[in-house]
């Protein structure tokens, strides 16, 4: 059966249908050593080649639409290999027969918490895409006299190196000295961004963890180092929030029909490397 061209490249990762469809426009795009034309239709077995570089299979076939939430430890990476040999975020999840896991943004070394994975490429496009400012909630843990002054700054905003940040909320959870708890808000994902915020009011952060990224909750009952599926309800509601209703449509959910509840897939924790 043969697909829409943008809808292919799309799939690849390589960007939204619509900016696909500007690439196959300026003839970036070829089919078979032919330049394509947009309304092109492609099968399994032709050759896609964008700006010359030859597109593998496995990046332009159907698959079922896979998404992960992975609760990451601290004291790993969110890269595929690492020179000095470190754990990465890769070494446990389940194996895929064609394509690859796209991690959803990145949690630095010492982070912990929630990442999203998907073996579709569309799909990662638009979750990483900043129009779709998706919220991401971290549960903080502060070394530092918290002031009223100083929640009110990192609401209205401060100035990093790299631009202007701001928490959309701030919530005291409760603790006490070394052990002071706060829940944040914010709408965009720059590098170790939680931390330098706090740390432009002379505060440290001596735990982080991803609580939350968009409508999907990091499960309280998923322990570190392991996967589960998002599925049924929960997948339908984040594909509906990214605008991919096409998407939505074919989600179908499993019932346990003894307990009449959904049956998550949880994976067993697969043996790092050392």
């Amino acid at each position: 059966m043969s697909e829409k061209l943008q809808k292919v490249l799309a799939r690849a990762g390589l960007g939204s249908r619509r900016e696909m469809e500007t690439w196959i426009e300026a003839g970036r795009v070829s089919i078979n050593g032919q330049i394509a034309n947009l309304g092109a239709r492609v099968i399994d077995d032709d050759k896609i080649r964008v700006d010359g570089h030859l597109l593998k299979s496995s990046q332009t076939q159907a698959q079922r639409l896979r998404i992960l939430m992975y609760h990451k430890p601290s004291g790993e990476i969110c890269s595929r290999n690492d020179p000095e040999g470190r754990n990465t975020i890769f070494d446990h999840l389940p194996n895929l027969r064609n394509g690859r896991w796209v991690a959803i943004g990145r949690l630095d070394f010492n982070t912990s918490g929630l990442m999203l994975l998907t073996n579709d490429g569309e799909v990662a496009n638009q979750l990483m895409h900043p129009s779709k400012e998706f919220e991401r909630e971290y549960a903080v843990r502060i070394k530092g006299i918290v002031t009223d002054e100083i929640l009110k700054r990192l609401k209205d905003g401060v100035e990093l190196e790299d631009g202007p940040a701001r928490f959309e909320k701030v919530v005291d959870a409760g603790g006490e000295g070394s052990n002071h708890w706060y829940h944040v808000v914010l709408r965009e994902g720059r590098n170790r961004e939680v931390r330098r915020m706090w740390e432009s009011q002379e505060l440290v952060v001596s735990r982080l963890i991803r609580v939350r990224f968009g409508p999907i909750t990091l499960p309280r009952n998923l322990p570190h180092g392991r996967w589960r599926e998002v599925e049924g309800k929960e997948l339908k509601q984040l594909l509906n929030a990214l605008g991919m209703e096409d998407k939505a449509k074919d989600v179908k959910t499993t019932y346990d029909k003894r307990r009449g509840n959904k049956v998550p897939r949880t994976s067993r924790r697969v043996k790092a490397k050392r």
